[in-house]
């Protein structure tokens, strides 16, 4: 697999330098205050600014998911096909990967690898505390009607994707299921922090508990996944509890140099283009469709997932204000964007094309998870049209 994957980057068009998208974000911002005129200490001044916006509360979210990702990871789950499918979301949103999700969740299904796949994907995409979080953050949204809209266009998301993947798997070579049952409520329960999470998530949108700092901050996004991480360590044997903190500290860092680079990145672009004058236009469908499309672009570019949440959210931030669109529906196309689409740049695409797709060739493996992954993109977008032009007619 990691030569496969070397061997498509290595066909990548030649003409610019394969670097990290963290390094061309830093330069093209450098430059645009370079062109425009900016002396140097107002290009280092706007730099530390941008770099610096709401890095702070990624962390706070980034830190605890991933060491849930890795408390959760370390237990063995098993379940059958049905159960091992119904879980996919849930993992994908609750280990903020649906790598991680679909590696755990895999080995226990032969037939049904598709639907995993699909499945893990949309939780990761729509689900807290992945994806909408993420890019609810960047945008400065928080709306409780945000988790009821999220979860109104995932059903129909995720349904498309099971029946996408079954219309596939029927057609597909596959082992017959063999699974016994006795660990699946021990598997259950080992899920029980998944649970505190969404209760006080819940607790959150539903009351208002400002009345007192430490249920307030429990109830926040933020205050719950500390706790949900605290819970899921304590799953963990006491031994093993420091390497599960340092794997999430390892995987936040990374990405908060691309926040930080994309939040510099808005600054300068906010600051030089005069984004009120180009957007200013657009409402409702056409804007949400341009969210869409720049998402998709950021995805289909650079292939990961989280880095497209976490570059997506900063540079998108002066267009939904200049448009004046709905912050929360917002979001949401931004999320449905970047399921476009499963390509070999991805790193989930070599995962689940080794795993499930394994006889296929290059060609049907691409166009099986990308064809899946659009449908997706595009039953989600049907969706949220329909629900803006309900809620504004």
């Amino acid at each position: 697999m990691a030569n496969s994957a070397v061997d498509v980057e290595k066909t990548r068009i030649g003409l610019l330098p394969d670097w990290p998208l963290l390094v061309w974000m830093i330069m093209v911002t450098l430059l645009m205050g370079i062109f425009s005129g900016m002396t140097s200490a107002e290009i280092i001044s706007l730099f530390n600014s941008g770099w610096g916006y709401a890095v702070g509360e990624f962390a706070l979210i980034l830190i605890p998911s991933f060491i849930i990702a890795a408390a959760i990871d370390r237990q063995r789950i098993s379940a059958p096909p049905q159960i091992s499918v119904g879980l996919a979301p849930i993992i994908g949103a609750g280990m903020v990967c649906p790598d991680t999700a679909y590696a755990a969740l895999s080995p226990m299904i032969k037939r049904r690898k598709l639907s995993l796949a699909f499945g893990a994907y949309a939780g990761f995409k729509l689900l807290f505390p992945a994806g909408p979080l993420i890019v609810a953050t960047s945008l400065g949204v928080a709306d409780g009607r945000l988790l009821a809209y999220c979860l109104l266009i995932f059903v129909p998301v995720w349904v498309a994707g099971l029946v996408y993947s079954w219309i596939i798997e029927a057609q597909l070579d596959g082992e017959e299921e063999s699974y016994t049952s006795g660990d699946i409520s021990r598997s259950l329960i080992l899920l029980w922090p998944f649970a505190l999470l969404a209760a006080l998530l819940a607790l959150g949108v539903i009351f208002d508990l400002s009345f007192n700092s430490w249920i307030d901050f429990a109830t926040n996004p933020k205050g719950a996944l500390i706790l949900t991480a605290a819970a899921a360590l304590s799953m963990v044997a006491r031994h093993n509890r420091r390497e599960c903190i340092d794997s999430g500290i390892r995987r936040t860092g990374s990405l908060l140099l691309i926040i930080g680079a994309a939040s510099a990145f808005s600054a300068f672009l906010t600051s030089i283009v005069p984004m009120e004058e180009i957007f200013v236009a657009q409402r409702g469908i056409l804007a949400l469709t341009t969210m869409f499309l720049l998402a998709a672009m950021f995805k289909m570019l650079q292939g990961s997932s989280m880095a497209t949440f976490a570059a997506v959210g900063p540079v998108a931030l002066p267009i939904v204000t200049a448009s004046e669109v709905s912050p929360f529906m917002a979001v949401i196309a931004i999320c449905l964007g970047s399921f476009v689409a499963i390509l070999p740049n991805d790193s989930y695409y070599w995962l689940v094309r080794k795993n499930a797709l394994p006889k296929e060739s290059e060609l049907t493996a691409t166009a099986i998870l990308s064809g899946g992954a659009t449908l997706q993109a595009a039953v989600g977008l049907a969706v949220l049209l329909g629900v803006y032009m309900v809620t504004v007619s």
